[in-house]
């Protein structure tokens, strides 16, 4: 399938991943509403009584305890577990390799099979980011990226697929597999309690399957973090900004990174088709926007771009009436790029001006730029490995 695309002032935008998910021939459970659990249930021969209660059981093994097998569901017959097992699975995404960085954060690669051909495996990145108040897993949403964001490593990367809600979910639950962060954890503690969407792709532009796996990720008997505690990053979709708040009710955050139309089509050319003044409108209408619940607006600090007080001052302009704090980013290089991150003292300045406004305007501590795990920097880089070099990281990864 070739990519489709939409002219907009000279600006071509990729609507369409070059590949669609192609199931195995036993597809995970992992991802699946109630709903969809009753009717799979079904088609193994559950009696429609009985599907109620076996849709509960099997949502607490998978979401609460987090099972990686049907045998482990002990309160579930060995008759449906046998059946279960003959036509199904409990897969997550497979790790391919695990990198910790000096500053504690893991960044973990996982394979995502098409069907049952290996030679079409794509990877994204995971990435788990450890603070002594909480413990926040950036997630993706698609393999690549379409919107090319100049800045943005991940951009140089082409779309290749949308991820499914079972992808999604799967990221937090190789998460919690790996951090020995289920329910039988002995402190009773939590390692990750915080969701950021702000992994490799655009959310919005996978809007079903996000939506899909954000309702099971905030389930309070399953995963159970908090619709609070996560957050979904957009560069602008408008049309569906504010049927996010409708439909999932999660924290928002717009990567803004510009104050002026001309400069923002250069960082962000998603601008071009939704513009600031179009965006901030669909950021005020946004469902529950309020000072308990307020918009996060990202911006990444470009030395000479985009780090003036004139830029700053503008900034708190555009945003009055907003309920909104702002996450400035110091630029996290990457091999080939053509910015660099901005001086501190200007960083700090301009923290400065903003917090003076009014705004909350915390400085992001670049986290995991020594694995290639900070913000901007991830891309599945081992699609240019060889057959042997997958290998070898896919056994050092089943080692650990």
């Amino acid at each position: 399938m070739q990519p489709t695309t939409e002219p907009h002032n000279a600006i071509l935008v990729e609507k369409t991943p070059l590949e669609t998910y192609v199931p195995p021939a036993k597809p995970s459970l992992i991802g699946l509403s109630r709903s969809e659990l009753a009717d799979r249930l079904g088609e193994i021969g559950v009696a429609p009584t009985q599907r109620k209660m076996r849709v509960q059981q099997l949502w607490h093994w998978l979401y609460f305890r987090g099972a990686q097998s049907f045998d482990e569901m002990t309160s579930i017959s060995k008759g449906i577990r046998a059946e279960l097992a003959q036509h199904f699975t409990v897969d997550r995404p497979e790790v391919v390799a695990e990198q910790i960085s000096n500053d504690g954060t893991r960044k973990w690669l996982l394979r995502l099979p098409s069907g049952d051909n290996v030679q079409k495996a794509h990877e994204v990145e995971c990435v788990y980011i450890p603070e002594t108040d909480r413990g926040t897993l950036c997630v993706s949403s698609q393999v690549g990226c379409t919107l090319n964001c100049s800045f943005c490593h991940t951009g140089t990367q082409r779309l290749v697929r949308n991820l499914t809600a079972g992808e999604i979910v799967g990221q937090v639950m190789v998460a919690r597999d790996r951090l020995n962060d289920w329910a039988d954890r002995e402190d009773g503690t939590r390692r990750v309690t915080n969701i950021v969407m702000m992994g490799m792709g655009e959310p919005l532009y996978n809007f079903d399957a996000v939506r899909d796996a954000l309702l099971i990720v905030g389930d309070n008997e399953g995963i159970g973090i908090s619709r609070r505690r996560i957050t979904l990053s957009t560069s602008g979709v408008v049309p569906n900004i504010v049927r996010a708040g409708e439909e999932i009710g999660v924290m928002l955050a717009i990567s803004l990174h510009a104050v002026r139309d001309e400069l923002r089509n250069e960082l962000v050319p998603l601008n071009r088709k939704y513009p600031i003044k179009e965006l901030l409108q669909a950021c005020r209408d946004y469902p529950g926007a309020s000072n308990a619940r307020r918009i996060t607006f990202e911006y990444v600090m470009l030395k000479g771009v985009n780090d003036s007080l004139d830029d700053a001052k503008l900034l708190v302009k555009m945003l009055k009436g907003i309920p909104a704090k702002i996450n400035l980013i110091p630029f996290n290089p990457w091999p080939g790029t053509a910015y660099e991150c901005s001086d501190w003292d200007q960083i700090e300045k301009f923290s400065e001006y903003v917090f003076n406004a009014g705004y909350s305007s915390p400085v992001r501590t670049p986290r995991g730029r020594d694995i290639l795990a900070a913000c901007g920097q991830l891309k599945s880089e081992t699609e240019k490995l060889s057959a042997r070099e997958r290998q070898a990281l896919r056994a050092m990864a089943m080692t650990d």
